[in-house]
């Protein structure tokens, strides 16, 4: 039985154990489109029936602190700031989430920068948009179908 060199088995064990870096968008009876990083899982829905967005970043490490207001930059040629104070924690504090019956700032964030930072007065967490784009694109498709 051939054996790997020890710099293939490493790179093997790096692959397995890293978090999938890819978005995904799903078009089911919620659109939804996620994102995992090493330190947070992004997840953005649409729900018809209500009809509402919601955004839930979820800390992998150290909880979110409570704080007066929620603000995200996008960093590249759409550069955006947005913030707001409706924003609340659950799962013991390491999800933040916010809904609001629009998101295209966040959506148009998203699709056309290079990096998002989702921060408040007492943490930042960097979110990488490689990749983002044609995902958010299928999201927009997803959410379009019902407004029509």
């Amino acid at each position: 039985m051939a054996t790997l060199a020890p710099m293939r088995i490493a790179l093997l064990l790096t692959l397995l154990t890293s978090p999938a870096a890819a978005w995904e968008a799903t078009t089911d009876n919620i659109c939804t489109l996620t994102h995992e990083t090493a330190d947070a899982h992004i997840h953005l829905t649409y729900d018809p029936s209500k009809p509402l967005y919601t955004l839930a970043i979820t800390q992998t490490s150290a909880p979110w602190q409570p704080t007066p207001w929620f603000a995200m930059r996008f960093i590249g040629p759409n550069e955006i700031i947005i913030s707001t104070p409706q924003h609340a924690l659950t799962n013991n504090g390491h999800t933040l989430n916010v809904a609001d019956s629009g998101f295209d700032n966040v959506l148009d964030g998203l699709q056309f920068n290079t990096m998002a930072l989702a921060f408040t007065e007492a943490k930042t967490v960097t979110i990488p948009l490689k990749g983002a784009a044609p995902e958010v694109q299928k999201f927009r498709d997803c959410t379009a179908a019902y407004l029509y």
